[in-house]
């Protein structure tokens, strides 16, 4: 699952990105401040919470070398914002430490994820994606721990992130102990599988930092060997150009043909490599309620999420992750899928009603469904 582009929140009441300097806090006693944190952080809801330092000098290696092998598609940001994503001090200065959190989203009310893969005439919504949308719940949390520190040391600088701004998340949470970064790229806990969203708080204190975690996929690769578009291309490396979830979530433009048939019916993003992780068989439930599937999305057929007009769309997805990607690449996306079910009379007449759509995008994915449809006479 590629986590992606949003806007940097600022949660403190300073109208700067500088972070004030810190005070001398000679009384302040950092490393019980730290237990306290962690211990507030939990009862907030965060899984686990832990504290990184700034350097993150090896990851930038491999993120500019990622870069140049243009593994990022069409996500121009992630260049355009240099170094800024491996260099917290830049992006935020006056950083000294990160407090990292992970909060963990499995819902165990949904259909069953197996279930909805094996129906080729129903939708498949990566899981992260069915309730609210988690940005704005961490967002809020994280406020909320940032108050309760200031009640107990008194002004501070911070600044916090939720997959808001060039941060290197997954790098930082590593170093803060949540976990290794596994063979899928995705962040792994030993204790709690991947099912799970981050965020973090920069902050100006000299917190002691936790211990990186190591890590521990072995010589497995299920998610390699899984994967429909095989765009984990080696163990640590993915290439977002034929990963389903940036083709489905990050693309504005035409879905690649070659690739169409590899999606089956995996309308937002994809979970096949966390859903064959054997760590996963640690995942825990998440606890929130916000991340409950809304409308019915994690049963849906196609057909009748193909029939959503732009208001109905707008509608449904509102307050969720969903919405972002728009009701044009929405409707590209379900006709790709369709165009991959099964013949059968309601699908193609779902895309008969929208082979004159107003947009070329929509129309040029329906008549590539419809041939496919055909060939199935």
């Amino acid at each position: 699952m590629i986590h992606n582009r949003h806007h940097t929140v600022k949660l403190s009441s300073k109208s700067s990105d500088v972070l004030p300097a810190a005070r001398a806090r000679a009384d302040i006693d950092f490393a019980a401040l730290a237990v306290d944190i962690k211990q507030w952080g939990q009862a907030l809801g965060f899984r686990q919470v832990g504290i990184a330092g700034t350097d993150l000098s090896q990851d930038e290696a491999w993120l500019l070398d990622w870069l140049d092998q243009g593994c990022h598609g069409d996500m121009a940001y992630m260049q355009g914002h240099g170094v800024k994503r491996s260099r917290p001090q830049q992006l935020v200065p006056g950083t000294t430490r990160i407090i990292s959190v992970r909060m963990d989203y499995w819902p165990p009310q949904a259909e069953a994820a197996e279930n909805l893969l094996a129906d080729p005439l129903r939708a498949y919504l990566s899981r992260y994606a069915l309730g609210r949308d988690y940005h704005k719940l961490l967002r809020q949390r994280l406020q909320r721990l940032a108050t309760r520190i200031e009640q107990q040391v008194g002004a501070f600088g911070y600044r916090a992130f939720t997959d808001s701004a060039p941060v290197l998340e997954k790098a930082i949470a590593r170093n803060a102990g949540l976990g290794w970064i596994g063979k899928h790229t995705n962040l792994i806990d030993d204790r709690g599988g991947s099912w799970f969203f981050l965020g973090e708080l920069f902050t100006d204190l000299p917190l002691p930092v936790d211990a990186p975690a190591s890590a521990h996929c072995g010589t497995c690769q299920e998610c390699i060997d899984i994967c429909p578009t095989q765009a984990i291309v080696a163990p640590y490396r993915l290439d977002a150009r034929r990963c389903i979830s940036y083709l489905t979530i990050e693309l504005r433009g035409a879905i690649p043909e070659a690739l169409r048939p590899l999606l089956g019916n995996r309308i937002y993003g994809c979970d096949d490599c966390q859903l064959v992780c054997p760590w996963n068989r640690f995942a825990r439930p998440g606890e929130e309620s916000d991340f409950a599937p809304r409308h019915g999305l994690d049963s849906a057929s196609l057909v009748e999420l193909f029939g959503w007009n732009e208001a109905n769309f707008l509608a449904r997805t509102e307050g969720t992750a969903i919405r972002r990607i728009g009701h044009e690449c929405w409707l590209r996306n379900i006709a790709v899928a369709l165009g991959n079910a099964p013949r059968h009379d309601s699908v193609v007449a779902a895309l008969e009603a929208r082979r004159n759509d107003a947009s070329a995008l929509v129309r040029e994915h329906v008549n590539w469904a419809l041939q496919q449809q055909a060939g199935r006479r």
